[in-house]
Order: structure tokens, then C-alpha cells, then sequence
């Protein structure tokens, strides 16, 4: 399966690169990853509503671009549907079952998604409640998919 990681915003950090390199590596022996970024609007202090929405919107346009009409795409959202790591590793195992050969993961920016792209998303999933910085979900992601794929091969994990 390829597995494409669609987000906006770059990576800055040094520590988030190395974690980001590590568990890209390790994925490598069980699926094709792409990580795609697209940039990130500058967010001005004491922003209103309509200019909040409109950032989401521009970055969405960008995300947008980088749809494949045959992948599956699925959301990051706080709203989106909650899975413990075993049923996370069933639903991708389900999905290449039914013949689904690329999976995107849509990580929005520090406002979230643009409700386009949440609508049309096959799938919203939530990793939490709770807000997580998006570079930080990256790597979150990351060592789920990984941890999801050595469940699927049968391979220990830390529980």
C-alpha cells in the first residue's frame, strides 16, 4: 500500500525531523510512504472569523491540488472517529482488503481543515480530544502507522 501523508506546514524543528526520518525508515519495509507539505498561511494576532476561515480555505486549495481521484482519502479531525491502535490496525488492514492501494492522511494546519476537504474525505479520524500541534501529529501518525503494521504482521509491539 502507499501511504501519503498530505499536511500543511513545514518541519522546522530538528528533533521532529529526526523522529519524522526515524519512523519513515522503519515504514519503508511494509508500504510506500510521501510525505507532502503545502504552505501554511501567516495567521495575523486577534483574528476574526471570516479571516480564519478564509486561511483555511487557502490552505485547503493547496492541499486540494495534491488529491489523487483513486486514493482513499482520511481526515485528521478532532470530531473524526476514535480507535484504540488494534482497531487502527484492522481498518488499514481492511482497507487493503477491499483493494484500496493509497491511503492519504490529511493533517491540517494550526486552524485545522477547511471543511471542503473534510467533506470530502472518505474517513475523519481523531487521535485524541485533545490539540496537538501539527508537526507533533505528524510524528504521532507515523508511529501509529508503524505500530499498525507490525500488528499486522504478527511482530511485537509495545503495548
Amino acid at each position: 500500500m502507499k501511504i501519503t501523508i498530505l499536511c500543511v506546514g513545514k518541519i522546522k524543528e530538528t528533533y521532529f525531523t529526526m523522529a519524522i526520518e526515524e519512523y519513515s525508515k522503519r515504514l519503508s519495509r511494509y508500504c510506500k510512504l510521501e510525505i507532502i507539505e503545502v504552505a501554511d498561511e501567516k495567521i495575523p494576532e486577534h483574528s476574526s472569523e471570516k479571516q480564519i476561515q478564509l486561511i483555511k480555505e487557502k490552505e485547503g486549495e493547496r492541499l486540494e491540488k495534491y488529491k489523487k481521484g483513486n486514493a482513499y482519502l482520511c481526515a485528521l479531525a478532532i470530531e473524526g472517529k476514535k480507535m484504540d491502535s488494534l482497531e487502527f490496525s484492522k481498518w488499514i488492514e481492511q482497507l487493503g482488503i477491499n483493494g484500496i492501494s493509497h491511503l492519504v492522511f490529511v493533517i491540517g494546519g494550526s486552524l485545522g481543515l477547511d471543511k471542503k476537504i473534510l467533506e470530502s474525505s472518505e474517513e475523519k479520524i481523531s487521535f485524541s480530544k485533545m490539540t496537538f500541534p501539527h508537526q507533533l501529529m505528524r510524528i504521532i501518525l507515523l508511529e501509529q502507522v508503524y505500530r499498525a503494521y507490525r500488528i499486522i504482521n504478527k511482530e511485537p509491539y509495545h503495548k
